[in-house]
């Protein structure tokens, strides 16, 4: 189960890096008005489980209603903005990002 932090302001984002310095964070960006964007969803809520939680923190942006905080994200991590995308932050820093079906439980087991 995925316990989704909201990402819904500049200052959630602050907390994002911040927290990253202590443990790993997730940004997971979704459009509602994109399928593929709700397929991923709920295949990380699929397969998510209680080890990828453990000492980490993964975060909900809804890049309609917040597009500036999407773009600050993109601009910050120096990443491509895709929806849907997950980003894996530690230390401040984005160490990997996927976007459309390449989100997969699997891939972020690797990576970790």
């Amino acid at each position: 189960m995925i316990n989704w932090i909201l990402c819904n302001s500049l200052q959630s984002l602050q907390e994002v890096i911040s927290k990253s310095y202590k443990r790993r964070v997730f940004i997971f960006k979704h459009s509602s008005r994109c399928s593929i964007s709700s397929i991923a969803k709920l295949r990380l809520e699929d397969h998510w489980d209680s080890t990828l939680s453990e000492n980490s923190e993964i975060y909900f942006l809804d890049v309609i209603s917040h597009r500036e905080i999407s773009q600050e994200v993109a601009s910050y991590f120096q990443v491509h903005h895709e929806s849907p995308q997950i980003l894996i932050i530690e230390n401040g820093e984005c160490i990997h990002d996927a976007s459309h079906f390449d989100i997969t439980v699997e891939e972020i087991r690797e990576v970790i």
